[in-house]
């Protein structure tokens, strides 16, 4: 067995555990500390993949900003206090539903992908997710979409300060 495939059972494993953890943790930062760990492992199968990129902004955006929202969501609520909205058999119920159809599709998936075919694509173009190629791609072939997402962001942040100031200062004087 190769080193990588080795790496690969490793992360897949841990990754496997981490989710599992994550589900069924009772103690909400804990399950929150368990996902991360997922979202690192995740981020180590993009590296096996060769998508660097996908990586770092997987570990940036994900278990750093995503995850420290979370916390601050989970820290600000009452969590000690019970919610009566749902009885526990229609919660069993309804997750059961959704695995049980998560699965079907994941299997679907695999069924009709030709692996062979894809880990051919992938040796053929050895620098596929790396920063460079991304990079050159992104500003030649895509620097139009670009350059409008970079200004529909600009107008986004403008408007999202606007909004957040008081309404005092945003009056116009007579």
């Amino acid at each position: 067995m190769a080193t990588a495939e080795i790496l690969f059972f490793v992360l897949a494993g841990l990754t496997i555990l981490s989710g599992l953890l994550t589900v069924t943790t009772k103690n909400p930062v804990h399950s929150i500390l368990y996902l991360i760990i997922t979202f690192f492992s995740i981020s180590g199968h993009y590296i096996l993949l060769n998508a660097q990129f996908l990586a770092v902004v997987n570990i940036i955006v994900y278990a750093g900003a995503i995850m420290v929202l979370f916390l601050f969501v989970v820290m600000l609520m009452n969590l000690n206090k019970e919610d009566k909205n749902f009885s526990k058999p229609f919660i069993i119920l309804a997750g059961t539903i959704i695995s049980v159809l998560f699965f079907a599709l994941t299997v679907g998936i695999f069924l009709q992908s030709d692996v062979n075919k894809n880990n051919q694509a992938l040796l053929s173009k050895g620098d596929i997710g790396l920063t460079e190629s991304l990079g050159s791609v992104l500003y030649s072939d895509y620097v139009i979409p670009f350059e409008l997402a970079s200004i529909l962001f600009m107008g986004a942040m403008i408007g999202a300060v606007l909004l957040s100031k008081k309404t005092d200062d945003l009056h116009v004087k007579d």
